[in-house]
């Protein structure tokens, strides 16, 4: 998966927007004002930290140690650093983001994530 790719899949979601409030190298992408995605899109080798079930976080880590790794600068509880270099499979990659945007998705309040579902 490329950068530009990255991108796009973060954004493709309902209500994603990319905002740069750490710096004008690390793109945060949020939906509705709470980040579910973070990466420094120019880095090599290209990261993203992504939300995810500390369940799944741990399992994650086993199964593909040295890509998927405890989220770097976050909670590593409930965050995950997925090197997304082309080792890990892009559909992986995928579900790994639309899991960490309905995580938080399902943590906004109940007005917030009806808002969402309208077209």
């Amino acid at each position: 998966m490329t950068p530009q790719e990255l991108r796009e899949l973060c954004l493709s979601f309902n209500a994603a927007v990319e905002d740069f409030p750490f710096n004008p190298d690390t793109s945060v992408f949020k939906v509705l004002g709470k980040m579910f995605a973070l990466s420094h899109l120019d880095g090599r080798p290209l990261t993203v930290n992504l939300k995810c079930e500390p369940e799944d976080a741990v399992r994650l880590r086993t199964e593909y140690e040295g890509l998927i790794s405890p989220g770097y600068h976050m909670n590593k509880r409930h965050w995950n650093t997925v090197t997304v270099d082309g080792e890990l499979p892009d559909r992986l990659v995928r579900e790994l983001v639309e899991d960490s945007y309905d995580l938080v998705v399902a943590g906004l309040p109940r007005a917030e994530r009806l808002r969402l579902d309208r077209p």
